[in-house]
């Protein structure tokens, strides 16, 4: 090998440099790659992060909107929950006042009770319709979920604990109880010994 040859052969040392250089300019391109990479994604995110904003919104104004039509539906359920039952008891009112038109008319009175009677059958009738239905007491076993007790009658015609008589009726609305009877009951009548017992009894209380 000449000195020429010697000195065109490239040194070690720069050959180091170069490869070091290339490196470096490879990793500054992989990195360039990778920081273009991250803004397209992150594009990508902050498009997809406008879409789920710009759902929420909808979504948000959709619920609102539900909650204010549903205040609105209630109220006006409050308002007007009844109109049907009043619709059907306008012609109980009809009837009611015909019948009074009827007995302004003179008679012996039979025209008019013959229309309160039709009338209450009506108004029974519209009530059933609407789930109200009445509770059967009299002659019956007394029963504390739908009978409520006013007296207790001394009776050897019935059972103890038998109603006997009906104050007021009682009504169910479909299987909830909106008043139970008011009635009154029978128990055994007190034999003469209890009776003069009793009556001793109040004596000595008196004389005390």
């Amino acid at each position: 090998m000449n000195e020429k040859d010697t000195k065109e052969s490239p040194q070690p040392a720069e050959e180091e440099e170069k490869l070091s250089t290339l490196e470096q300019e490879n990793k500054e391109e992989s990195t360039l790659s990778e920081i273009e990479k991250l803004r397209q994604e992150l594009a990508a995110k902050e498009i997809e992060t406008k879409k789920n904003y710009d759902l929420f919104l909808r979504q948000s104004a959709d619920l609102e909107n539900f909650k204010k039509r549903v205040a609105r539906e209630k109220e006006e359920a409050f308002k007007y929950g009844n109109e049907a039952l009043v619709k059907d008891l306008l012609p109980i009112l009809d009837n009611l006042e015909r019948a009074l038109e009827h007995a302004d008319l003179g008679g012996n009175g039979k025209p008019l009770l013959e229309g309160i009677e039709l009338t209450l059958k009506g108004f029974l009738e519209i009530l059933e319709k609407h789930g109200v239905t009445q509770i059967s007491a009299k002659g019956e076993t007394f029963n504390p979920q739908k009978h409520e007790a006013f007296a207790q009658v001394e009776s050897k015609d019935h059972e103890p604990n038998t109603v006997v008589q009906e104050l007021h009726k009682g009504y169910f609305m479909r299987d909830r109880l909106l008043r139970p009877s008011l009635v009154s009951v029978a128990k055994s009548p007190e034999s003469n010994e209890e009776n003069g017992e009793q009556a001793n009894f109040e004596k000595n209380e008196t004389d005390n």
